[in-house]
């Protein structure tokens, strides 16, 4: 006969179901049917659970013990609300991004339609602003161009490098409550209009400015860009860049600031533990990160800057040349300034010849944001790699 081993029985019963076998039959020994204990209904729930076995625990929750407003969502009334409000939601993004193609394809439609009977036409004739001779169409639009072109690039010059220092100031320098005012600050300058800019230049910027366009005529004459005859009321080229720098400089910073602070935390960290100090950090971490956003913000001041009417006409002395002096008065022309100064009083090809100008503009705009594009989408491609 075999002889019975003791470790055959732990083998046979699973432990937590012996558990509560055991503890079921010393209840039944030690209580009688005439006795009665009060038990915490909380103590007998916490009990109970612990001497359920596990594989009843692990069974799923019935469909039927879901709450109610869980439980509406599986039904098909639900199924339905989510599927139309989908399509809805879907046509609605959709509608909107067709348009704004459907504008900007009717805007450049309408100046291109406009402006057609001052393109074919071979013999005409306009007078620039600031000039008794009058000239055809491209001698009319070029020094206009150009003088866009250059103010608003000296501007971005300008600007630039102060909203990178603005925007790393308030987020990595400035104490708490210093950068919150700065903030506040740069959002405020961002909704002053263009026309109290041009009142602020005119009034109070140019008498600045004016012995600055003597000094630097005289200490840097031989470069082209400060030679010439320097002017006595400072109503430049350059003194309306500066005033297109104050008035896009609130722009950029705030786009910069934002995506400088959208750098993770966690490598910023990273870099200062691992020794950086805070412009190497900087160097390293935040600006490399934040380059397509910066050239981003950089665009969008650009296109501002451009097609500004109201403070660079209140500050520039507009002429009809295409010279690179900066310090000269009465030599340089844009675009938009030079549509509002001598819409009022054109009629027939004049006006034409006008929209022609705003379609260059408008073409040159264009070309600004594509580049702006490309050059984001280089530089996350080379982020990527």
């Amino acid at each position: 006969m075999t002889p019975h081993d003791p470790e055959d029985d732990f083998q046979e019963l699973d432990v937590p179901e012996a558990a509560a076998t055991a503890a079921a039959s010393a209840a039944a020994t030690i209580l009688t049917p005439k006795e009665s204990v009060d038990i915490d209904p909380k103590l007998e729930a916490s009990i109970q659970r612990a001497l359920t076995p596990a594989s009843r625990l692990d069974k799923p929750t019935p469909t039927s013990d879901l709450t109610p407003d869980t439980s509406r969502i599986l039904t098909t009334e639900g199924a339905r609300t989510g599927v139309l409000g989908n399509k809805i939601m879907a046509f609605a993004t959709k509608g909107s991004a067709i348009t704004v193609l459907i504008v900007l394809a009717a805007v450049g439609a309408f100046l291109l339609a406009e402006a057609w009977p001052a393109i074919a036409s071979r013999t005409l004739e306009l007078r620039p602003m600031g000039s008794s001779e009058r000239v055809g169409l491209f001698a009319f639009t070029a020094p206009q161009v150009f003088g866009t072109i250059l103010g608003a690039v000296i501007a971005m010059l300008l600007s630039v490098p102060f909203s990178i220092g603005v925007a790393l100031t308030i987020t990595h320098y400035a104490p708490r409550r210093m950068s919150s005012l700065l903030g506040y600050t740069v959002d405020l300058l961002a909704a002053v209009p263009s026309v109290v800019y041009g009142l602020w230049g005119a009034l109070f910027l140019l008498p600045l400015l004016t012995p600055v366009h003597k000094g630097l005529n005289a200490t840097f004459g031989w470069i082209p860009f400060f030679g010439g005859e320097p002017s006595t009321t400072g109503r430049t080229i350059l003194s309306a860049a500066v005033v297109l720098s104050v008035m896009i400089l609130p722009i950029i910073t705030a786009v910069i600031r934002e995506v400088v602070d959208a750098t993770p935390k966690h490598q910023e960290d990273a870099a200062l533990a691992l020794g950086a100090t805070r412009w190497e950090m900087i160097r390293m971490v935040v600006l490399p990160m934040a380059r397509s956003g910066m050239v981003s913000a950089a665009m969008l001041g650009l296109g501002r800057a451009l097609g500004e009417t109201m403070a660079v006409l209140m500050v520039l002395s507009v002429g009809s040349s295409m010279t690179w002096s900066v310090v000269e008065a009465g030599k340089h022309s844009s675009i938009a300034p030079n549509i509002a100064l001598q819409f009022p009083e054109s009629s027939g090809i004049d006006t034409s010849a006008l929209v022609a100008t705003g379609l260059v503009l408008f073409l040159i705009t264009l070309l600004v944001n594509t580049g702006a594009r490309l050059i984001v989408a280089r530089a996350e491609r080379k982020a990527a790699k």
